[in-house]
């Protein structure tokens, strides 16, 4: 695993390497606390972030490092799929620093996780633990959501007298439903693993130790796919979700896909396999 801890306006520097079979989810080289670090192994890279003694809470200046890790991530080839996780083995993560939400008065993390949500790599939150305020939408922005047994989550913004952001309002809705939003948000109510994954805030609930190859399956599994069609499709998903009225009827993807070499080559592969 080559890891790779990013400063905005500083080079990459090259924190480790080590060879293990869940590379993708390793915390072997994983500094103790400080911002999120990149990780690139393979076909996945992982932001991890690394503050377990504060629960992995995100800071101001962290917003920054994950963008540039967002954009190095975009340059990087081979790379199918983004793993977002934390660090150590009680909390994915508390959210955004209390504090900043009344210091800071800018848009910035609402801004990050909207850019996460966009990604057109298909995107996997990793849940190490349970899950708290602003970082319950940081996982609602990934595509995928493995969460281990033993986690809980709430939103407390309603205890704190916040007004939600509505990018975090939207994607409880997208994921949950009203119904569920609405519980979640105005009752501040925990809930537990079995009912995060019956509410669709799972995908799926695994032993702990079954996480790190469970990711490693997603990311195999991605691995034969072809990536072009991955991205196509993850786009008009997301965009009939969000109810753009054209995006249920277009056929363009779909068509161009029909001529492209990449199906011809696979289905010829396949005839000659069954024969």
């Amino acid at each position: 695993m080559v890891g790779f801890c990013l400063v905005p306006s500083r080079e990459p520097r090259i924190i480790d390497r080590v060879i293990c079979p869940s590379a993708v989810m390793s915390q072997r080289s994983v500094p103790s606390e400080g911002p999120p670090i990149l990780e690139i192994h393979g076909a996945a890279a992982t932001i991890r972030l690394c503050r377990p003694s504060a629960h992995n809470r995100i800071d101001p200046d962290d917003i920054g490092v994950m963008r540039e890790q967002l954009r190095e991530i975009a340059v990087r080839r081979g790379v199918l799929a983004v793993v977002i996780t934390g660090t150590g083995d009680k909390t994915f993560s508390s959210g955004y620093t209390v504090d900043a939400i009344v210091d800071r008065l800018d848009h910035g993390f609402e801004e990050l996780l909207d850019e996460i949500e966009g990604l057109p790599l298909p995107t996997l939150c990793a849940l190490n633990g349970s899950v708290y305020g602003g970082a319950t939408d940081l996982a609602l922005c990934c595509d995928f959501r493995i969460g281990i047994r033993g986690t809980r989550m709430f939103m407390p913004a309603a205890k704190f007298g916040l007004h939600y952001y509505p990018g975090g309002l939207r994607r409880y809705v997208k994921a949950l439903g009203a119904s569920h939003a609405k519980r979640l948000f105005l009752t501040a109510q925990t809930v537990r693993d079995t009912e995060m994954l019956r509410i669709g805030f799972l995908t799926e609930l695994v032993e702990r130790r079954a996480l790190a190859a469970r990711v490693t399956e997603y990311i195999a599994a991605l691995e034969q796919c072809e990536p072009a069609t991955v991205k196509s499709m993850k786009r008009q998903i997301d965009a009939i979700a969000r109810g753009d009225p054209g995006a249920a009827q277009s056929r363009k993807d779909y068509e161009a896909s029909l001529k492209s070499e990449h199906l011809k080559s696979r289905l010829a592969s396949l005839s000659r396999r069954r024969s």
